[in-house]
């Protein structure tokens, strides 16, 4: 179990048996310590080698404080540098980090002291950035090796007492305590092992004796300081000769040369060169590797006479385990044998300088798309990783982004960049962005790379729907048909999709205190407006209303606009005559002097019409009459005018019938009868019984004999009344002269209207009026006229006696008035 404490508190854990394949003849307990340390947001981990996969390294939510939800909604990762492999990850549901690659200590570090793998732990939303250093442990997984499974070694019997013969010492891949840390020699009469820290040699403890032994056998056992603890063999096989005195000496102890990398094969590196004192074979020097790794086998080789060191394999500085520093340096020992065997040795120590021959690679980390347009200057989009895997200059990298796009990349952490924008995006003037990214390093020449980012914009419902006009203007004929299409409007909304959708409607309203909803109503699709009901144009000319455009956005925006509804108008109302009155309703009777001129106005048709402008333009014509030649009617005015004078042999009753028509299409007409009566004295005018409508029913007969009995009873009445008042005021002048009674001119016909000044007649007229005493039957005279050329206009006869008996009474008051 874990005990953790605070910082830079070191924490146990204890571990059985991992169950390695090499250990598990093996039963063993080791204590495992894990440290963990928090400097400056980094986590460092000290793990075995060889772990399982899967295996649990440690829990980064609890050691960098984080809720588990929070490293999957900012998308925790690890990313490794300078390597292909992925050696652990997160397990997102718990926070922990485990080993998803077996991690081999000697694959990874070789021989150096300390394995560290750095890792980098990536949060997004914000981009943070903490480093992990895993310590990689050894464990004691290798075995003491020699490089070969026997020594042969010549000694010349001659050699004395005490003299060394060096001994390729055996190889341990573990470090440390794991390493080689002694050498036992199998107990034999001849030899001792010496061993000191960088040799193993054996010293000739008592001298050889040919002819006794000629050769020898030695076991060699090399074991490291592990636990358990592991060994290696090897039978060093000492064949007995005769003397050889003088050992190879080489010109120099440690050769040291410079190679750039990507060396083709077959460059010469370095040539090491020994000299040996003896003569012939003794003399003859043959060079080889000391103990080499086999990957520095694969690279080098040396010509065992010459001496010369050439490379074999690849040289490339990059392809180290884990960092930069792994292969810029080799380091061999050459051995130097002369023909018996005697032998020395030298280091060759080889620097692989960098050559600037890896261009920049690019990742993408990250990358929010689309891009909602509404986000504010400076948001994070994108998080980009660039790495290059030469050394110094030749690794540093400069990234830039083309001129033009609303983008930036700014530095973040270490090698990594923020894809941030730096203006306001707006889908409708541009909805992709093609992004080129371009790393380039500062070597010699410098290389770079590039790679293209697709970014596309999100629509945000930030336009309203706008109308294609300010204003409409529909223009209808009234009697319309219910349904029918007045106009059509039409608002674009330059957002995508539902944003851009737009939906027509009419805002409420009353007009002329209904709903406006009444009147017209609007498609929500199409923007078609119809009218809702049939429009007159007399009761409604011209209304508006207000159309609003909605998108189908979240929240919607919306406009306005005002469309004006223009009601023309139809002929569809005929000419109203309002004098003469129309037939049925009163019978009128226009006196006409014998002695009238031509040109004399008679009378006027007076008619209006509800329609409007050439529809309410109004004609008059005759259309029947008693004598075509007399009588003529303005087509404008309406005026009744004599044509000619009167004769005496017209005759005195004359039977006009005027047509009024408007000028609508098709044209709409209305006729009225006016009845003439050429006479000077109402005694002239036969029985006014006789005077009669063509189309008069019996029913107004009727009406018209009842009415007239009873004015009559009336008028006798009154002549009785008149006739007293009479003898009571004899001192009056007398009214009445050669047989008649001055009627006063303030008498009115009944429905007769003075329309002065507003187009009826054009000039004012007086009239008088005389009644006699001796008939019963009621007479008009005319007498005189302000205008000669004028009939009077209250010249009006109705077939009334009350109207008679009005007169009378009239006529006792001695009143004369003109209008």
């Amino acid at each position: 179990m874990y005990n953790i404490h605070k910082l830079r508190t070191r924490f146990c854990v204890r571990m059985g048996n991992k169950g390695f394949p090499k250990l598990r003849p093996i039963v063993f307990f080791a204590s495992i310590f894990l440290t963990l340390q928090i400097v400056n947001g980094d986590l460092s981990y000290s793990i075995p080698e060889e772990m399982k996969r899967g295996s649990i390294i440690g829990n980064i939510a609890k050691d960098l404080g984080l809720d588990l939800r929070a490293l999957l909604l900012r998308n925790a990762r690890v990313d490794f540098e300078g390597t292909r492999k992925r050696y652990c990850d997160i397990n997102l549901s718990t926070g922990d980090l485990i080993t998803s690659e077996r991690m081999d200590r000697e694959s990874l570090c070789g021989k150096k002291p300390s394995c560290l793998v750095k890792v980098d732990l990536v949060l997004e939303n914000p981009l943070e950035l903490h480093r992990l250093s895993l310590h990689i442990q050894d464990v004691n997984d290798n075995s003491p090796k020699f490089r070969q499974n026997m020594i042969e070694m010549e000694i010349w019997e001659s050699a004395e007492k005490g003299n060394r013969f060096s001994i390729e010492e055996a190889h341990d891949a573990d470090i440390g305590q794991n390493a080689v840390q002694r050498y036992n020699l199998q107990k034999n009469n001849n030899f001792v092992l010496a061993v000191d820290s960088s040799k193993v040699e054996l010293v000739l403890e008592n001298k050889l004796d040919r002819e006794k032994q000629k050769e020898i056998n030695l076991l060699l056992t090399a074991l490291d300081g592990g636990s358990p603890q592991r060994s290696g063999t090897v039978v060093i096989h000492v064949t007995v000769l005769d003397a050889n005195d003088n050992a190879p000496v080489f010109s120099q102890a440690v050769y040291k040369a410079s190679l750039p990398e990507n060396s083709p094969p077959d460059t010469v590196v370095i040539t090491v060169s020994a000299t040996d004192a003896d003569e012939g074979m003794n003399g003859d020097v043959t060079y080889d590797f000391g103990h080499v790794s086999d990957d520095d086998v694969n690279v080098f080789s040396i010509d065992p006479k010459t001496g010369e060191i050439r490379v074999t394999g690849v040289i490339d500085f990059e392809e180290g385990p884990l960092d930069f520093e792994s292969n810029s340096k080799y380091e061999m020992r050459i051995d130097a044998k002369d023909g018996y065997g005697l032998s020395s040795d030298s280091k060759v120590m080889i620097d692989v300088t960098d050559i600037n021959d890896n261009a920049p690679v690019i990742h993408m980390k990250s990358l929010t798309n689309p891009i909602p347009e509404n986000v504010s200057p400076g948001t994070e989009v994108g998080i980009i990783n660039v790495q290059d895997r030469d050394s110094e200059s030749n690794g540093q990298v400069r990234c830039s982004i083309q001129q033009g796009a609303p983008f930036k990349l700014v530095p973040s952490i270490k090698n990594y960049y923020s894809l941030v924008t730096t203006g306001q995006l707006d889908r409708e003037l541009l909805s992709d962005y093609n992004i080129t990214i371009t790393a380039t390093d500062e070597g010699s020449p410098p290389l770079s790379s590039s790679k293209s980012v697709q970014l596309s914009v999100a629509d945000i419902n930030d336009n309203p729907p706008v109308f294609e006009d300010q204003s409409y203007s529909a223009y209808v004929s009234e009697n319309n048909k219910p349904g029918s299409t007045l106009c059509s409007v039409t608002a674009r909304d330059p957002d995508w999709r539902q944003n851009g959708t737009v939906i027509y409607s009419v805002l409420p309203g009353e007009l002329n205190g209904a709903p406006v909803s009444s009147y017209v109503s609007v498609n929500g699709d199409t923007g078609v407006i119809h009218a809702v009901r049939s429009f007159d144009y007399e009761q409604l000319r011209s209304f508006k209303v207000q159309v609003m455009a909605r998108d189908n956005g979240s929240p919607p925006l919306s406009s306005n606009v005002t469309v004006s509804v223009f009601v023309s108008d139809v002929n569809d109302n005929s000419p109203q005559i309002l004098y003469p009155a129309p037939e049925g309703n009163s019978f009128m009777t226009e006196l006409v002097p014998k002695a009238a001129h031509g040109g004399s106005l008679v009378s006027k048709v007076i008619a209006v019409d509800a329609d409007s402008g050439q529809n309410a333009w109004l004609s008059y014509e005759i259309v029947k009459s008693t004598d075509s030649g007399l009588f003529t009617i303005g087509v404008l005015s309406g005026e009744i005018r004599t044509q000619r004078d009167i004769s005496e042999s017209d005759s005195m009753k004359q039977n006009l019938i005027v047509a009024v028509k408007d000028n609508g299409q098709p044209s709409l007409s209305a006729t009225c009868s006016m009845y003439l009566l050429i006479s000077d004295n109402l005694a002239e005018v036969p029985e006014l019984k006789d005077i009669s409508y063509d189309e008069k029913n019996s029913k107004l007969t009727s009406y018209l004999i009842i009415a007239l009995v009873s004015v009559s009873t009336f008028f006798l009445t009154f002549i009785i009344i008149i006739l007293g008042v009479r003898f009571c005021r004899r001192r009056k002048p007398r009214l009445l002269f050669d047989g008649a009674v001055a009627i006063p001119s303030a008498y009115l016909p009944p429905n007769y209207a003075d329309f002065d000044g507003t187009g009826t007649l054009r000039s004012a007229y007086n009239y008088d009026a005389y009644l006699t005493t001796g008939s019963r039957t009621s007479d008009f005279k005319f007498v005189t006229s302000y205008n000669d050329n004028t009939l009077p206009a209250d010249q009006t006869l109705r077939k009334s006696p009350s109207d008679f008996a009005d007169a009378f009474l009239a006529s006792q008051e001695s009143l004369e008035v003109g209008f």
